[in-house]
């Protein structure tokens, strides 16, 4: 892991969502506890999973699971056929989930910033969610393409590299010979920054940019990142155009 500050010169900057640009523990908690009710009421009241009783446990649960199957299965405890059921039920109830999600304090200040730069969105959150986020805080013109759960099959969505290179196609079209700048704050942010930059090839690097403000401990992760910051407002001393 680099802790590295010299500057950085991009052609384009993506984004995770959740827990990166905005705080939804509030709404996946809601969501995931009325899939429970449906998929498998054996977890919910008194069996409730403890990630699921709280926001703080829940990123605490979210930041050690690789993915959100083990989440799933290790933290909340769910069977693989429950599993396979869940997941497609997750854009429907995510939209129907009237919680509020609102993005981390700086946020909105650092995107516009940052405006000069190509954006993007890749997420595990559904499209429409987002888009209706950024529309909220004013900054949805900023972003070139946002792609989200419903943009993608089950087996593309990340850490695979597809949702990252049909965002650079929809800001690019041709993704050869670029620098890009990939912003989560998970495990699986970091794999996805390494699969897309072998999907790209040699002529291009991504790099993989880490934020701890939803509790993320990347030094205790099997994969490293290139870059460990507070929050996202550092970037904006840190990448040049």
């Amino acid at each position: 892991m680099s802790t590295k500050k010299s500057p950085i010169k991009a052609d384009a900057i993506l984004w995770d969502f959740d827990g990166t640009l905005a705080n939804s523990a509030a709404k996946n908690i809601a969501i995931t506890r009325q899939i429970l009710a449906r998929v498998a009421p054996r977890l919910t009241g008194d069996n409730l999973p403890r990630p699921l009783a709280s926001e703080a446990d829940y990123h605490v649960a979210n930041h050690a699971a690789d993915n959100w199957r083990d989440l799933y299965r290790d933290h909340f405890g769910m069977t693989t056929a429950e599993i396979e059921i869940a997941g497609p039920l997750w854009e429907t109830y995510q939209m129907l989930d009237k919680t509020a999600v609102e993005l981390f304090d700086g946020v909105a200040d650092t995107i516009k910033q940052l405006s000069r730069f190509p954006l993007g969105i890749c997420s595990a959150n559904a499209t429409r969610n987002i888009r209706q986020v950024l529309l909220e805080y004013d900054i949805s013109s900023a972003f070139r393409s946002v792609i989200g759960y419903e943009d993608l099959p089950h087996h593309q969505q990340k850490p695979a590299p597809d949702g990252g290179l049909k965002c650079l196609r929809e800001i690019f079209g041709d993704t050869g010979g670029k620098t890009i700048v990939y912003v989560g704050d998970h495990l699986a942010d970091v794999m996805f920054s390494r699969a897309l930059e072998q999907q790209l090839g040699p002529s291009s690097q991504v790099i993989s940019v880490i934020v701890t403000h939803s509790g993320a401990n990347p030094e205790q992760w099997r994969m490293q990142p290139d870059l460990v910051i507070e929050d996202p407002s550092a970037l904006t001393g840190l990448v040049l155009s």
